[in-house]
């Protein structure tokens, strides 16, 4: 039909196509499977007929009043001086004093849209159905606030590439896409249901391994026990030092043997991952020779534990366990038993360094509360912190927090009471510090007194339990030991022990620490020197915290109803040396 030009919008050409041929062109769907690939959309969009550039979106910007491009993105081959000359002209061509959406020039029309202190700016051609233009803009304009909390010209910034990869979902060679806002959240998500799936067989099969090396290691136990009270010999092993292990620390080297559960086929890489993760687990530390050797099979079934070991022996491996070590990983790491919709995870690690002497070199506590919501109507809550500590701690709340409301009623909520807590993420709340050098602040003392003798040394080692509200399962004291001497003399003992003369330390073992078991001792006597017994390590792990931080409840915000929820607190060491 011939051009009417009292009828712009009326105008029908062969070209562009309507929007459903336009959608399964195979180009088009090329640059929806790579969204990401800016290149990819260029070079389609020089692929078009050259009268095109007529009938297209131009660009689009976020700007600041005085025409400053904070982020732009071009539709059509533009150079960058281009653009920056169209978004420096557009504050000089509004009027103040009318209010519209849009101005024109010979060339290019501007769509606009205030933001606070920006504004959202669509350049397209003259000849451009302005209403379409209108409702891409206001489009536009709802993907801001999306990726970013404040409309300031930093935050932008700073998620400029999220902007960028929306705007090419609204837009697509130069014309707006049919889709909307939840479809775009969709579409930059990139969400796999296959990643999904394979995680969730992949925890599934974790768990089963964990379950069965437990359930493995207190067979183990039990069938050590039963040869004790039958007064057989505990299998253990030979040739570490000069007389081998036997007795009640034969007891404690006896290998765990993990069956592995039947898992369905993946890559090589993937069950290589796998077994070591498994391994590590259950305390298993594999040293291979230099020459070649075959690999350790996770999965050989032996009908005790002595056949188990031989196996391993004979493929060349040399293996060292430790059960004690296995349970402590196993305590860490299990989860809780119930795990509610709304979840608190309180976690402590401590790092402490003391002077052989008894003096506090220094002291550092870090605490975290972190929650988890996996229920979107457990969203929208608050949490009612209880602080009851003495020592000083310094508190500090997430950005997002409103922090007049912890200081003045201890309730930990957002500055929004109208949006959500993030979904299946943990998100960290509160956290805390204490750093001091007072010497009443150490949790667990302990006193190491070496003293020489004609045969070598004579080494007492105490603990006090200073912190009495404290509560310390499976506490370690590892003390270094002369290479080449032998092993230890013990006299005096509360716990049990190791002696490792392959690392050269003792390993000193008590199940709990807490206000009815305060203090203890060990003796033993050895040859070496005072120094060759320090640095003295600790290691613990405890189901209370250090600082007297808790969340006593949660309620909603509307209704300030109660809401259950679950809680695990664990206290750990990063660093417990007596120098």
């Amino acid at each position: 039909l011939p051009f009417d030009p009292a009828m712009p919008h009326f105008r029908l050409e062969t070209w562009p196509p309507p929007p459903s041929f336009r959608r399964s062109d195979p180009r088009r769907e090329s640059a929806r499977r790579c969204c990401c690939c800016p290149i990819t959309r260029r070079t389609e969009q020089r692929d078009r007929p050259p009268h095109d550039a007529e009938m297209v979106l131009l660009a689009t910007a976020v700007c600041t009043k005085a025409g400053k491009a904070i982020i732009s993105r071009q539709f059509v081959e533009m150079t960058r001086t281009r653009i920056e000359g169209l978004l420096a002209a557009f504050p000089k061509l509004m009027n103040t004093g009318k209010q519209h959406t849009f101005v024109e020039t010979e060339s290019v029309r501007y769509v606009y849209q205030p933001l606070e202190k920006l504004y959202m700016v669509l350049i397209t051609t003259k000849n451009s159905n302005i209403l379409e233009d209108l409702e891409t803009l206001r489009l536009f304009s709802r993907v801001i606030p999306e990726y970013c909390r404040v409309l300031e010209e930093s935050e932008i910034s700073e998620h400029c590439f999220d902007l960028i990869f929306a705007f090419d979902e609204i837009v697509a060679l130069g014309y707006r896409e049919n889709v909307n806002l939840a479809q775009i959240r969709t579409f930059t998500e990139m969400d796999s249901h296959e990643e999904k799936v394979f995680r969730a067989v992949r925890e599934t099969q974790e768990r089963e391994a964990k379950a069965e090396m437990r359930r493995k290691a207190k067979e183990l136990q039990q069938a050590r026990r039963d040869a004790e009270r039958q007064g057989k010999k505990v299998p253990g092993y030979g040739g570490f030092g000069s007389g081998g292990i036997s007795g009640s620390s034969a007891a404690s080297m006896i290998t765990d043997a993990i069956i592995e559960p039947e898992k369905p086929k993946m890559t090589s890489a993937v069950m290589r991952a796998d077994a070591a993760g498994l391994a590590c687990e259950a305390g298993l530390y594999i040293i291979r020779p230099s020459g070649p050797s075959k690999a350790l099979k996770l999965g050989a079934k032996g009908k005790d534990v002595e056949n188990f070991v031989d196996k391993l022996k004979l493929e060349g491996e040399q293996i060292s366990s430790s059960t004690k070590r296995s349970s402590e990983v196993a305590k860490v790491l299990s989860p809780p038993v119930n795990v509610e919709s709304v979840h608190l995870k309180v976690e402590e690690k401590i790092s402490l360094t003391c002077g052989r002497d008894g003096g506090l070199q220094n002291l550092e506590v870090h605490g975290m509360i972190m929650l988890r919501v996996s229920d979107e109507k457990q969203g929208r809550i608050r949490l009612h912190v209880e602080n009851d500590d003495k020592k000083g701690i310094q508190l500090q709340t997430h950005p997002n927090v409103d922090k007049k409301l912890f200081t003045t009623d201890s309730l930990i909520g957002l500055k929004n009471p109208e949006k959500s807590f993030p979904l299946n993420n943990d998100v960290g709340v509160l956290k805390w510090r204490l750093q001091t050098n007072d010497d009443a602040f150490i949790p667990l003392s302990i006193n190491c007194w070496p003293s020489e003798s004609a045969t070598g040394c004579d080494v007492n080692i105490e603990y006090e339990l200073q912190e009495s509200t404290l509560e310390l399962n499976d506490v370690t004291i590892t003390i270094p030991v002369p290479a080449g001497v032998g092993a230890p003399l013990i006299g005096e003992l509360d716990g049990e022990y190791r002696h490792d003369s392959r690392k050269n330390i003792l390993e000193w073992n008590l199940p709990v620490i807490d206000a009815k078991n305060k203090t203890g001792s060990l003796e033993f006597s050895i040859a070496g020197q005072p120094n060759d017994f320090f640095p003295v390590t600790v290691s613990f792990v405890s189901k209370r915290n250090y600082c007297n931080i808790q969340v006593i409840g949660i309620n909603h915000v509307d209704s300030n109803s109660p809401v259950r929820y679950s809680m695990e607190t664990m206290l750990l060491v990063e660093k417990y040396e007596i120098l």
